[in-house]
């Protein structure tokens, strides 16, 4: 499983890159074609909403299909939108091709998930998830800083260049590495969305629709953040971004290993520490402090999202690719959600403002993983 694990791996690094890329570039993209910053910040609303409404409607409409050439096709469709985001001549062009992109991602991910699974021993299903997941983080680690360094060097249109032909590779190697397989039933994704009756399942989506809006809100806009109140120059964006995604990184794994432990204690601790973290960055004097800061905020605000993902599969034990594609969804719904308050408070209090605002969404994610340790605690057998 070698050969198109490492094939998916480029993939889910191409397409979640071209996501992530948008908070380092975005200054340039608003100057290059004339619009303000809170409205290029809606190109990240454009992809999240994308996502929102294209996981769950895809994955039922395609539920059945033979997964390789499921998998070919979208990711044909976001080497086309990258491709489009390259040569767009205007706002309304890029804003359509993020959209476009947008759509096919979360069924891709949901069935790049399947795909790998399937074929790995009993044993190793847990770690080949994970490495699926790495992909993701090193388009934090590497994609996003590389891609902003791209932009300043050449253009934000490179950025988007460089990503398209990274997606063509990984089209690529899915069509050498990923064997054939056969249809399942067809239909049957429509069937699953009867797991959504599920109290816990619902509650397990909103908390990861609302706990993730306020480190989403900070990433969205932390260039702005960091040359405005955080005084640090235009150049060490890239690097600080960087510092996130390594802070990230760590933040997944360690996560990870706290969630087998003790899930929503460990998701407890974890957000109110994120809260402490975002009002800090609110009154840090130093470009020094915030830095350490920023790093800490990746790591604990991403230390949540394994947890949140095994809460969403334990509670849809019989539905768990659909409850994958509407989680990825929910995090999206937070991200739509992040980038437009971002724009709204920009343009009324201030940038700085946005520190506060983010610790208050948190806080109200927080009371939701407490109601759902609450109905742990009262009736165990519920949360599977």
């Amino acid at each position: 499983m070698r050969g198109p694990l490492l094939a998916l791996m480029v993939c889910v690094f191409g397409i979640t890159t071209g996501e992530f890329v948008l908070a380092g570039i975005l200054p340039a993209v608003a100057g290059d074609l004339d619009v303000s910053i809170p409205a290029a910040g809606l190109l990240v609303t454009a992809y999240a909403l994308g996502m929102i409404v294209g996981g769950p409607l895809l994955t039922a409409i395609t539920a059945g299909r033979p997964r390789k050439p499921l998998v070919l096709g979208l990711l044909a469709v976001a080497v086309a939108g990258n491709l489009l985001s390259t040569v767009a001549p205007g706002y309304g062009v890029l804003f359509a091709a993020r959209v476009v992109t947008a759509l096919v991602t979360s069924t891709f991910f949901a069935n790049a998930i399947v795909i790998a699974v399937s074929a790995a021993p009993p044993d190793k299903k847990g770690s080949t998830v994970a490495k699926l997941a790495f992909g993701m983080n090193l388009a934090m680690i590497l994609g996003a800083p590389l891609g902003t360094w791209v932009g300043e060097a050449f253009g934000w249109r490179a950025t988007f260049a460089a990503i398209t032909v990274c997606c063509a590779i990984g089209l690529l190697l899915v069509t050498r590495s990923v064997p054939a397989d056969q249809p399942g039933t067809r239909g049957r994704a429509l069937r699953e969305f009867t797991v959504f009756r599920d109290r816990n399942l619902l509650l397990a989506i909103a908390t990861t629709a609302v706990a993730n809006i306020g480190l989403l809100m900070v990433f969205t806009y932390l260039a702005p953040l960091l040359t405005g109140p955080g005084s640090f120059s235009a150049s060490a964006v890239a690097p600080m971004l960087l510092v996130y995604g390594v802070g990230a990184t760590i933040g997944n794994l360690v996560g990870g290993r706290l969630a087998d432990r003790a899930l929503l204690p460990s998701q407890l601790g974890a957000l109110v520490l994120l809260v402490v973290l975002l009002l800090a960055l609110w009154v840090s004097p130093t470009p020094v402090l915030t830095g350490l800061l920023v790093f800490a905020a990746g790591a604990v605000g991403f230390s949540v999202i394994p947890g949140m993902q095994a809460r969403v599969l334990t509670s849809a034990a019989a539905a768990p690719t659909l409850a994958i594609a509407v989680n990825a969804s929910a995090y999206q719904l937070a991200a739509a959600f992040a980038g437009w308050t971002g724009g709204r408070i920009i343009s009324g209090p201030g940038v700085a403002a946005i520190y506060l605002v983010a610790a208050g969404t948190t806080l109200v994610g927080l009371a939701l993983t407490g109601l759902a340790y609450r109905r742990e605690r009262v009736t165990p057998a519920a949360t599977g």
